[in-house]
């Protein structure tokens, strides 16, 4: 078993979402948004925690030697989590909350042992799975089995709603469309970093679409 997954977003009409630029577009409509979907806990990438929670700088272990196994440690129970995934174990915390919800951190099995003894002196849950890289589906049946996740918001960056993507594991797109255009070359898309180049689009069922202020769009899919 594994969580309900929503991915929500927020992007300009060609599909960008810096979060600089697509701050200048919108409004506080994604927090207001996201609060109706239910979601008590919430998934962000490195780059999107490493923007708005985690330290500047990035761990640097002195012996970097790999965990090398599946593992995981629980340092608290509660009924919201906020989820950061990190291949290597790079992002430091100043706590072991964000804005008084616990913090899970997942990382592969090439993460070092001193990052995850941090962590645990911090007393910040953590999964290690994934040899050469995350095994999402692995680490989203443990975020249920081990933690109680039933619902979880998905919320970039691309890289990650790519993989989460690639990996099956997306029920249902929440995207609010703010009325902008970026156009920058090597923006970030909604879903990045798929390198199969055969791979088949994925269709959409469309469920709702809603007008809100600032001429912002909230379009809902199932998959």
């Amino acid at each position: 078993m594994r969580p309900y997954i929503i991915c929500h977003m927020v992007a300009s009409i060609d599909g960008r979402i810096d979060c600089a630029m697509v701050e200048k577009i919108s409004g506080d409509e994604y927090y207001s948004t996201l609060e109706e979907l239910d979601c008590p806990s919430l998934l962000e990438g490195r780059v999107t925690m490493e923007h708005y929670n985690a330290a500047k700088e990035p761990f640097v272990p002195i012996i970097n030697k790999p965990v090398g196994k599946f593992c995981t440690f629980v340092a608290e129970e509660s009924d919201a989590y906020m989820v950061s995934v990190d291949t290597w174990g790079r992002l430091r915390w100043k706590s072991n909350n964000i804005e008084g919800v616990p913090l899970i951190c997942i990382v592969s099995e090439k993460a070092s042992e001193e990052y995850l003894e941090t962590l645990r002196q911090q007393d910040i849950s953590w999964i290690a799975v994934g040899k050469d890289g995350i095994d999402l589906a692995k680490a989203m049946e443990v975020l249920y089995e081990r933690f109680g996740v039933k619902r979880l918001g998905l919320l970039g960056g691309g890289h990650i709603n790519g993989g989460f993507l690639e990996a099956g594991l997306i029920d249902e797109v929440s995207l609010l469309l703010a009325p902008g255009i970026d156009g920058r070359t090597g923006e970030t898309s909604l879903f990045d970093g798929i390198s199969d180049k055969g791979r088949m689009p994925v269709q959409l069922r469309l469920e709702q679409v809603k007008k809100l202020k600032n001429d912002v769009l909230w379009i809902r899919y199932k998959l």
